[in-house]
């Protein structure tokens, strides 16, 4: 192909990035206009819209009553930070990675908080480890959803209902995207910034009455920072899930992520957001089944993300250049849709195998994918045919 031959149509919005993932449709500044700025957080009106967000995520993921949900600083990272730093020791951990997030967690408890009693279950991208060899007496720490792999738990049945360690999720690019089995899960963790396209820089961190039991009953033996400290004289500070945020927040993000929460509603509250996810996927899924240069990273479908699609390149021509050429075409082809406009920030992951990530979110239209897919395949063809 050449650029006569270059897709007639093109997508209406090229944000198809895995994170800060494109903003609800219809979404402009306008929606933020009614921000409580230029007063305290801890106002009358501010405490209200904190609450608000605590409240309407919890309706709209049907999380338990007994279970908190807080406002956290730093984004899903720092959610995660606050429980493993303020939870584990306990108990010895099986930590679980499949991509880099998963390993991320493991170097922290590794190397950072120096943890002996560990067990450290992996497998490569684009593949799941053998959770039937979790063991649950331990604490297990592990991703719901990879984000840099494109592959899922594919469900909760691998988590056992009598546990006796908490099991800890990091599950952001899942909630809102992927039912969550909430009486099998102890801490949940995720931003806004992915499935709801929200602006970031916080995080929610959502605990079970078991998890508030391990922190009312165990100290660990490190110090911990401020913004890390979940209880005061051996309780729960109940201020932090009521909206009484550790750190000021931004109202502005608060009024995005009202926003954000106020159209999840309006396209079918979860259940819907689901069905957009899935729905997306399956675009893709019917263009990787008919074209032969590309395939899913995910090996098995029954554990591939609904949200962050991660492909790998196949064709004979890719698969026969050495690794530093494979990257190379990998990257031209996400640079060439991005000057063509048609695609932002779809280069897979650092760490991963070269190949693509698109997002395929909710706040995703399943017509701009079908807009895409044409241009993929034209770019691949236009890198191929200039080698």
């Amino acid at each position: 192909m050449n650029s006569e031959s270059r897709p007639a149509v093109r997508p209406e919005n090229p944000n198809f990035s895995s994170g800060p993932c494109a903003k609800r449709p219809g979404w402009s500044v306008a929606a933020l206009e009614g921000a409580c700025l230029g007063r305290s957080h801890r106002s009358k009106p501010g405490k209200a819209k904190l609450a608000a967000v605590l409240d309407d995520s919890r309706r709209i993921l049907r999380i338990p009553d007994d279970y908190r949900i807080g406002i956290v600083p730093a984004s899903d990272t720092g959610a995660v930070e606050m429980a493993l730093w303020s939870l584990l020791g306990a108990r010895g951990a099986d930590l679980i990675a499949f991509e880099s997030f998963g390993e991320g967690w493991i170097t922290d408890v590794a190397k950072q908080l120096k943890l002996d009693d560990i067990r450290q279950l992996k497998a490569d991208y684009g593949e799941l480890p053998d959770l039937s060899k979790v063991d649950f007496s331990r604490d297990v720490v592990f991703t719901w959803n990879g984000t840099t792999s494109g592959v899922c738990v594919p469900n909760g049945d691998w988590i056992d209902d009598n546990r006796v360690g908490l099991t800890i999720c990091d599950a952001t690019s899942a909630v809102f995207a992927m039912p969550l089995p909430w009486p099998k899960l102890d801490v949940v963790t995720y931003s806004w910034q992915k499935v709801l396209g929200g602006e970031a820089a916080h995080g929610l961190l959502i605990l079970s009455p078991r998890a508030v039991e391990r922190l009312e009953s165990y100290s660990p033996p490190w110090p911990l920072p401020k913004i890390f400290r979940l209880t005061k004289g051996g309780k729960l500070i109940e201020g932090i899930f009521r909206g009484e945020t550790i750190n000021t927040p931004s109202m502005l993000c608060v009024e995005d992520a009202l926003d954000a929460l106020k159209w999840a509603d309006s396209v079918g509250g979860l259940k819907g957001l689901i069905k957009r996810s899935r729905d997306n996927l399956g675009v893709l899924e019917q263009w990787v089944q008919k074209t032969s240069w590309v395939d899913f990273l995910s090996s098995d479908a029954a554990t591939r993300s609904n949200t962050s699609v991660c492909l790998k390149i196949v064709d004979p021509w890719f698969v026969g250049l050495d690794a530093d050429a494979q990257a190379k075409v990998a990257k031209d082809i996400a640079a060439l849709l991005d000057a063509e406009g048609v695609a932002f920030d779809i280069g897979g992951y650092r760490d991963a195998p070269p190949g693509l990530r698109i997002w395929t979110g909710a706040t995703i239209e399943s017509e701009n994918l079908r807009a895409l897919t044409p241009w993929l395949d034209w770019a691949f063809a236009t890198i191929k045919a200039n080698q």
